[in-house]
């Protein structure tokens, strides 16, 4: 019977250990990110009427994630993002709407799927805070651009290639609204709703 307990609990401190040896890992990743505008939009007042185009950017992006367990991780990921506007369609026909600046921090809660060979895909949602600034309104400026918060979705895989190192390839949804306010009175209620497209390498440590 002691020897029985001896084995028993020798295992439970045997997976003990290794559950926080799993736990506590790092991992930073550097992607080439491409944001996707998906804008839906209404410009007032009714008589300029129209809707903002925003255009595409292809951006560097830096991500740290933790894991707390094998399986469950929390991601941050750090860019800023440059983008022109455009007002199509207007009563005075397409105008330059100048441009903005984003640094959008975005924090997802990921479960990553372990035990298949080669790869490590995983699933996420979180929560994004998107800062406007350096806003031009071309030849509607002044603008102001309201900050604000938007949800987060993401699907991605992190690919082993040598020792701690991967491939990894991520898409994020983020979903996002803001209101630009032009000179004139004429405001912009938008939803950028961005989807972001990343490539590029980790490091698990």
């Amino acid at each position: 019977m002691k020897k029985i307990t001896l084995a028993s609990a020798a295992l439970a401190l045997a997976l003990a250990s290794q559950a926080q040896a799993a736990a506590g890992d790092w991992m930073i990743r550097a992607r080439a990110l491409g944001v996707i505008s998906q804008e839906g939009s209404t410009i007032s007042p009714a008589s300029v009427g129209g809707k903002a185009d925003i255009d595409n950017s292809l951006v560097p992006e830096v991500d740290f994630t933790y894991f707390f367990t094998d399986n469950i991780a929390a991601e941050l990921i750090a860019a800023v993002t440059p983008h022109d506007v455009t007002a199509k369609g207007t009563s005075l026909g397409d105008v330059d709407a100048g441009s903005a600046w984003l640094l959008p921090p975005t924090l997802t809660l990921q479960y990553h799927i372990t035990g298949i060979e080669g790869v490590k895909p995983y699933v996420g949602a979180g929560v994004n805070y998107t800062v406007f600034f350096n806003e031009d309104g071309g030849a509607l400026d002044p603008v102001s651009y309201d900050d604000g918060f938007g949800w987060a979705l993401q699907a991605g895989v992190d690919i082993p290639v040598e020792s701690n190192w991967y491939v990894n390839l991520d898409v994020k949804k983020i979903f996002l609204n803001t209101d630009a306010k032009f000179s004139g009175g004429v405001v912009a209620d938008v939803d950028i709703d961005p989807l972001l497209v990343g490539a590029g390498v980790g490091y698990r440590f």
